[in-house]
């Protein structure tokens, strides 16, 4: 492992976000980046500026580091906490339930090839 960046509490649905992860999980860095600017998804400039994160964390940890040689050797999407929204819709006698909305936790982990 050369470097990791994490974002969490991220607006978007674990399960969506996971579909841009797959795709890009074992690719180059480089060759990632260039994959998600055209990725027509709501996830891809989310994962796309976490890739450039841990490159950016990779510089920062190791000067000599070859960046054309990292790769994604570890990306995982968690679901998040919903307790920041409670919103609540009502229901049928008199009763109400919460509104779920989808937070993920997103990791991506960098190695050398």
């Amino acid at each position: 492992m050369i470097a990791t960046a994490k974002a969490q509490f991220q607006r978007i649905a674990p399960r969506k976000a996971r579909m841009i992860i797959n795709l890009i999980r074992g690719r180059d860095a480089a060759e990632a980046l260039q994959l998600l600017d055209f990725t027509p998804k709501a996830a891809a400039p989310i994962v796309k500026k976490l890739i450039a994160s841990a490159i950016a964390n990779a510089r920062q940890k190791r000067p000599d580091v070859d960046v054309d040689n990292l790769f994604i050797s570890r990306a995982t999407v968690d679901k998040g906490p919903n307790s920041h929204m409670r919103r609540w819709r009502p229901r049928a006698m008199g009763r109400a339930t919460q509104i779920v909305k989808g937070v993920s936790h997103i990791a991506i982990e960098l190695d050398q090839r």
